[in-house]
């Protein structure tokens, strides 16, 4: 096995084995500390530019599952972990997750300290990194790797920018049963379209920011025909599309730079008449559509293990998450009410609008690796949409 290096933008070098793709990549250095999911986390479109570090020391004993994708590809710029598992073991396995890194074009790295590179992410925050399986570009001095300045300059210049729109699907669908540029054919979902056809009950626009594909799927479950729209789709075409609801999705990046689609989401909001449910990124740039803001956290929330109280019960659940944005709670508007909070750093993690029939949470209720506690939130979307029917 050939060596890699990982070198954050302070300089620091993480010296291991190289795994996916040979080359380099460079992005913005991340940890999740899920047990499981790591299919869902590479096909997550909001880790688009990032650098995944997976805290749990073992990575792909159970292979890769193609049904259980949430995008049609990778979106990650690199992949830590600190042991690879070469030979899984799952009835359900389609193959080996390093063979799917590969066919990716996904650089990774194994073999290093995550503790320890999890440790300098929380106490200096996340910071852009490469991952280089190339050790000519690195210089020994002393008997020590060192890294040129010529490359830290190239680490350091790395910014993530337009996120959204590049991780938009050509066909504006993110179903799993997409074509994907890997070795592993996806399973098509069960049942005839006429019979799914026939128990429709309401019909739903999903915003796709880099919408996860389980969003689709549970809205599925509950009987909705889900039209996916490009995130550049005008309020006036949402309306004449006459929607039960509106799901506003996950992405990647920075919510505040999308300026065009927050605006169109205020035309929404002011039309007032289709209930709104965002998820995520979808949360955060409803929140900006109302006069709130949002900040960076330090070193964001991923993971499958964050405990939220809901405010009107008292009641605390662990939720999946992955972000490193925050709608700040001090800015809510008087028609917003702050509806979850994060038990570890009191960040918002979910707001319900008193003017218009819409809420929004930071976590992820429908993820797909779990948990799974926060699911009833579709449910609640569904009886808003019930409520809206009775009303008209």
């Amino acid at each position: 096995m050939s060596s890699a290096y990982l070198i954050l933008a302070d300089g620091t070098i993480f010296e291991g084995n190289s795994i996916g793709a040979a080359g380099k990549s460079t992005g913005e250095v991340v940890f999740t500390t899920g047990m499981t999911g790591y299919i869902e986390t590479l096909t997550d479109p909001s880790y688009f530019g990032q650098i995944v570090t997976q805290t749990f020391p073992l990575i792909g004993n159970y292979g890769v599952e193609s049904p259980d994708f949430e995008s049609k590809k990778s979106w990650v710029r690199g992949y830590i972990v600190r042991e690879l598992c070469d030979k899984p073991s799952n009835f359900r396995s389609e193959g080996d997750l390093d063979s799917f890194l590969k066919a990716q074009g996904i650089v990774g790295i194994s073999g290093i300290d995550t503790r320890a590179l999890t440790k300098k992410l929380r106490e200096a925050g996340v910071m852009n990194g490469m991952i280089l399986s190339e050790s000519g570009k690195l210089k020994t001095e002393n008997g020590k790797l060192k890294v040129d300045d010529s490359l830290l300059e190239e680490i350091r210049a790395y910014r993530i920018e337009d996120a959204v729109k590049s991780v938009q699907s050509t066909k504006g669908e993110v179903s799993p049963s997409a074509t994907m540029a890997s070795p592993f054919t996806p399973t098509p979902s069960a049942g005839s379209d006429a019979a799914r056809n026939a128990r429709l009950k309401f019909s739903v626009a999903l915003f796709d920011f880099g919408a996860k594909a389980n969003i689709q799927r549970e809205l599925e479950k509950r009987d909705c025909k889900v039209n996916v729209v490009p995130y550049d789709t005008t309020a006036d075409q949402i309306i004449k599309l006459a929607p039960d609801g509106i799901m506003l999705s996950n992405g990647p990046g920075d919510p505040a730079e999308n300026t065009g689609v927050i605006s169109e989401i205020k035309k929404l909001c002011e039309y007032g008449k289709i209930p709104i449910f965002g998820i995520c990124l979808g949360h955060q740039m409803l929140a900006l559509a109302r006069g709130a803001k949002t900040s960076k956290l330090k070193y964001g929330h991923r993971g499958g293990n964050h405990p939220c109280k809901d405010l009107e019960t008292g009641r605390v659940y662990i939720t999946s998450q992955n972000h490193g944005y925050a709608v700040e709670s001090t800015t809510l508007p008087s028609y917003a009410k702050l509806s979850f909070v994060n038990e570890n750093d009191e960040t918002c993690e979910g707001v319900s609008y008193t003017d218009i029939p819409a809420f929004s949470v930071q976590f992820h209720p429908e993820a797909c690796g779990g948990p799974h506690d926060t699911n009833f939130l579709f449910d609640k979307f569904i009886s808003m949409m019930e409520k809206n029917h009775a009303i008209k």
